[in-house]
């Protein structure tokens, strides 16, 4: 038995083939991964999350996008779709397209069983060379569980609050949002 050889593609080929597809996928260093379905309670999540926040912008000077918007981070090559994404002012697109930004300052990942260690890990690594981003914030799909990650004055990412109860809340500071777990998980089945 032989090994298929990987397919390397150009960021240009790439951005060809996503604009024409009917499913998304994430590119990096020139290989293609498709992403996976979310479920249920991933989208319960990210539809509690896109409600609250959105309604909490409104009048500000910031805007939340969800999933369809594809970010790229010229330092590193990377194309992903984040589960929800805030930026201040005006949008910066890679080219007129306007289908891949260049400047988030808050991204929200929801945690699935097949993304949860990625999202804590090599992405959140990716995104840090983001030089607008200033909070991550994870949320598991399966649990209670949210934490917020901030970085500061000095570049350094801090974990700056968490919650894993339903009484509990987390904080967004960029946008001063106290985001309640109630409410995140309002719509979701079987969390414990």
């Amino acid at each position: 038995m032989t090994a298929q050889p990987i397919i390397m593609y150009s960021a240009e080929e790439y951005l060809e083939l996503e604009r024409a597809a009917d499913y998304k996928s994430e590119y990096y260093r020139g290989e293609i991964f498709a992403m996976a379905g979310a479920g249920f309670n991933h989208n319960a999540i990210v539809s509690s999350l896109q409600i609250d926040i959105g309604t909490s912008l409104r009048g500000k000077s910031c805007r939340s996008l969800t999933q369809d918007m594809r970010i790229y981070i010229p330092e590193n090559g990377l194309y992903t779709y984040p589960d929800l994404l805030i930026f201040y002012g005006k949008p910066n697109f890679q080219d007129d397209k306007t289908d891949t930004l260049l400047n988030p300052s808050v991204i929200i990942e929801v945690q699935s069983p097949s993304t949860g260690e990625y999202d804590r890990g090599q992405k959140f690594h990716l995104y840090r060379s983001i030089s607008t981003l200033v909070e991550y914030v994870l949320i598991d799909s399966r649990r209670l569980s949210a934490e917020a990650h901030r970085k500061g004055d000095n570049g350094l990412w801090t974990l700056v609050s968490e919650a894993y109860s339903i009484d509990e809340s987390i904080e967004i500071n960029h946008i001063d949002l106290q985001l309640q777990m109630a409410d995140i998980y309002a719509q979701t089945e079987g969390i414990i």
